[in-house]
Parts: structure tokens; C-alpha cells; sequence
């Protein structure tokens, strides 16, 4: 359908489904769907709530109210995505954990 956009989502597992949604959809929205339209074969993956799925984008996860449209993604193409449940998203701008600890870990041998 034209205008339409088509999501490949992917779990960690590697299961995946098609959806389609509109270009205003937001992330939030998309899980709110995913949820409320849970796959058949993805039961293992059931989560409780949609507040925890989060999507993942070229690497970078989608804050709730970003919009598909806003991502500029290819109509009548199928872009694909990450699924994963996760409670909190990093903060933007953040480094991650990984590398806070990297940064403790060669501070330990500095002592002379």
C-alpha cells in the first residue's frame, strides 16, 4: 500500500514478522501494536507489558516518540528492525556501561 511503511522486526532470538505502519506511527506505537498483536510463533519471547519493547534502528535505539516518518525511511521498501524487551533505554549522548567500566578498569595501574 502506498505511503505505508513495511517493518521487518527482528528478535534476539531471530525469529522474525513483517508489519506495516503508517509514517506517523511512533516507536511507542509500534510496540503498543507488536504487543497487542503478538505473533503466533513468538511465545517464548512474550513479554508482560509494551512499555519494555524497544526498537532498534541502525544500531541506535528509537526513542517513544520518534515517528517512522521522521527516520525517512523508503516507502514500498522493508526496512528492518531490532525488537528487544528491555525496561530502560540509555540515555542519548551516553557511552553505555561498557565503556565506564573500560575507563575504571585503566585507571587501576596508574598508582605509581
Amino acid at each position: 500500500i502506498e505511503g505505508l511503511v513495511n517493518l521487518r522486526l527482528i528478535l534476539v532470538s531471530g525469529k522474525t514478522e513483517d508489519f506495516t505502519f503508517s509514517p506517523n506511527d511512533s516507536a511507542t506505537d509500534i510496540a503498543k501494536h507488536v504487543f497487542d498483536n503478538w505473533p503466533a510463533g513468538w511465545e517464548e519471547e512474550q513479554v508482560s507489558s509494551p512499555s519494555i519493547l524497544r526498537l532498534i534502528f541502525q544500531g541506535r535505539f528509537l526513542h517513544g516518540n520518534v515517528t517512522l516518518g521522521a527516520l525517512k525511511l523508503p516507502p514500498g521498501r522493508t526496512t528492518v528492525m531490532h525488537l528487544v524487551a528491555r525496561e530502560t533505554l540509555p540515555e542519548p549522548n551516553s557511552h553505555g556501561q561498557r565503556n565506564r567500566e573500560k575507563t575504571t578498569e585503566s585507571n587501576c595501574c596508574l598508582l605509581l
